[in-house]
């Protein structure tokens, strides 16, 4: 994950200040954070590409979501350090409104001295729209992740029920391990702990964006409310933004068809 101080007090300077050496300054500070902003959108294309592959094995062939889950432990885990960096990534991209000023700052300088003409051209005109795009939604990452996902299981419409059960297990079983106090006392480090709070979050979200009535629905392979209530049993700092994410990125929370009771669980 990177982290960005952003350059806010020299674009402020630049801004108020015209000079040679202020634009330069301010110049010098934006160009590195944008290679990495660069690289970030870079990964979510690549994420574009091998989730769906990573997919294919997990839940095609013979085997039952269980069977899956249990031999190919390899894949499980790159799926879950996959949803935990999505939900890490865009966790900190909504607390750094930095990240959308500096691109902005860059592509207005960048405009207007025709970089792209130039050897010091550091992204193409394109490259900067398709990133601006992506940088301007709220969760880019999981954006990114959820499409991958869809697209899956609409190019593999016999594989829909293997795929929600699949992610509605691993749910589960991130949930037990979570409730379970003897489970607990084994995990020692704490970002162990929020790495499976972020991974049971994430599958629930891609659950609901794949699951024909999703995941809020009566009768669905994950128990949201047990999620939601261990959420709430955390400290805030720990909760929030993932309540936050069950909140405003899944798809079907706000239909008809979600039980009241799930609603004001929910509720802000």
């Amino acid at each position: 994950m990177i982290k960005v101080k952003g350059a806010g007090k020299e674009i402020r300077e630049a801004i108020a200040d015209p000079s040679p050496e202020c634009q330069e300054k301010a110049w010098n500070i934006v160009i590195p954070l944008v290679e990495k902003l660069k690289r970030c959108y870079e990964h979510s294309l690549e994420l574009e590409r091998i989730v769906p592959k990573l997919l294919g094995q997990l839940v095609g062939g013979r085997l039952n979501p269980t069977q899956h889950l249990e031999t190919q432990q390899a894949l499980v885990k790159q799926l879950a350090e996959i949803l935990e960096f999505v939900l890490k990534f865009d966790e900190y991209k909504m607390k750094t409104p930095a990240i959308q000023n500096d691109f902005s700052y860059y592509r207005r300088i960048a405009s207007r001295q025709r970089l792209d003409q130039t050897n010091e051209m550091i992204i193409s005109t394109e490259l900067a729209n398709r990133m601006s795009l992506f940088y301007a939604h709220a969760t880019p990452m999981l954006k990114v992740l959820s499409e991958a996902t869809s697209k899956f299981v609409q190019d593999n419409s016999d594989n829909v029920d293997n795929t929600t059960e699949t992610l509605g297990t691993m749910a589960k079983v991130c949930l037990r391990m979570l409730e379970n106090p003897k489970l607990l006392a084994q995990i020692e480090r704490e970002e162990t702990h929020l790495l499976l709070l972020r991974v049971m979050v994430g599958l629930v979200i891609l659950y609901d964006h794949v699951h024909p009535v999703g995941a809020f629905a009566r009768g669905a392979h994950v128990d949201v409310k047990g999620c939601v209530r261990l959420l709430q049993a955390q400290p805030a700092v720990k909760a929030e933004p993932l309540l936050n994410a069950l909140r405003y990125t899944t798809k079907h929370l706000n239909e008809d068809n979600t039980p009241k009771n799930i609603r004001n669980l929910l509720a802000a």
